[in-house]
């Protein structure tokens, strides 16, 4: 797992909103990934203080399959 980015907390961030905000989804364990690489950052609780540097490592995200409508 590499490091690509990194981003500053704003105050109310979540690392849910994180996970949604960079990688578009929170689904394959994104969110536990983004802990792992983060050691520490679970520690701050559910709602994250401003000005906490997190490691956005580059990870594998599938594509993201469209809904079937039932009704047209």
């Amino acid at each position: 797992m590499t490091t690509a980015l990194s981003y500053n907390t704003r105050e109310g961030d979540t690392v849910d909103l994180l996970a949604w905000r960079y990688y578009q989804s929170t689904d394959n364990r994104i969110v536990e990934r983004l802990l792992v690489a983060n050691p520490g950052l679970a520690d701050y609780g559910p709602i994250l203080p401003a000005g906490v540097t997190v490691a956005l490592p580059e990870l594998d995200v599938p594509a993201t399959q469209e809904g079937i409508t039932l009704w047209q």
